[in-house]
């Protein structure tokens, strides 16, 4: 895909009035900041089925898995909290297919649970870790539902003797539900994400209901209520994905012929004007970082620094 229909995409994205919850930054807004806990606290509520015991309160932490690594973004949790009762629970937005998620979400959730030692906590005191994945794509081919729930059981008893790790998926790209189907809090949050953004306002009522929290949290998604800076941001973040994603795309397709080649050269070079740094326009395209220079120094776009 082109800059230029990049661009085109995303002017006809501006036609609509609420922005994209999975975009890093509006993600962020709804679901990682104190001045919006309630949505977090419901959402969290809903989708892990908590109604008999709630989550009443929660406490944001610092999300940073490893001070060593702090600064690359693979090791930096999306939202980080603990509730009242100290459980401590991530919630990552997965846009780009990444084949290896799954692991990566058992090691936060380690690196989570074995960070609590930093402070002295007895072995005993420990408390449990959930991880909650929103993947946009689907991460499970061979289960049909858009969301599982995974513990640690015996295999002979299916007692959950070891409940210090729980993990949840949404998976979006299996979530086909219409705004007619809609009856459960779990099905509006997942309507919530994959669709709010092409969401009318007339068809909000019937979506929300009497939610109000559900209702706050595609407000807070009016692009309306953003200042322009922020609006800018938001763009930047969404582009740099959308080239991300077309790399991924341009390596999945089937084919290796010169067109090909020259789509995901196209690629390559809309995402280095974009800002986006070399190792990972090659890991996204699957190339060497090499043969991503050489492309870029072909179409003249390699600043010296960079090599």
């Amino acid at each position: 895909m082109s800059c230029v229909k990049e661009e085109e995409e995303k002017g006809n994205l501006m036609l609509s009035k609420f922005l994209d919850p999975k975009n890093d930054l509006a993600f962020k807004r709804i679901f990682g900041t104190e001045r919006n806990s309630d949505i977090l606290i419901h959402f969290l509520n809903d989708v892990l089925k908590l109604k008999n015991n709630p989550i009443q309160r929660i406490t944001f932490l610092k999300p940073n898995q490893d001070p060593a690594i702090a600064a690359e973004r693979q090791s930096i949790v999306d939202v980080l909290c603990e509730d009242q009762n100290h459980t401590k629970f991530i919630i990552e937005m997965q846009v780009a297919r990444d084949p290896g998620f799954t692991k990566r979400a058992q090691y936060y959730a380690s690196r989570t649970y074995i960070n609590q030692r930093d402070t002295h906590v007895d072995y005993k005191d420990l408390k449990n870790v959930q991880f909650l994945a929103i993947y946009d794509e689907t991460l499970f081919p061979k289960k049909e539902g858009y969301i599982s729930y995974h513990e640690i059981r015996d295999i002979q008893t299916q007692e959950n003797d070891l409940d210090g790790f729980k993990f949840v998926f949404l998976e979006l790209d299996k979530f086909k539900d219409q705004k007619e189907d809609l009856k459960t809090p779990l099905q509006k949050w997942a309507y919530f994400f994959k669709h709010a953004a092409e969401t009318k306002e007339e068809d909000l009522t019937h979506i929300v209901g009497s939610d109000h929290i559900l209702k706050k949290a595609y407000e807070e998604l009016n692009r309306f209520g953003w200042s322009q800076e922020e609006l800018l941001e938001y763009e930047s973040v969404d582009m740099k994905l959308s080239s991300i994603k077309a790399g991924q795309e341009a390596f999945y397709a089937e084919g290796h012929d010169d067109g090909r080649a020259e789509e995901k050269a196209e690629t390559a070079e809309c995402m280095y004007q974009m800002g986006i740094d070399l190792p990972t326009i090659a890991k996204s395209l699957r190339i060497s970082i090499e043969e991503v220079k050489n492309i870029l120094q072909k179409k003249g776009t390699l600043f010296k620094e960079d090599n």
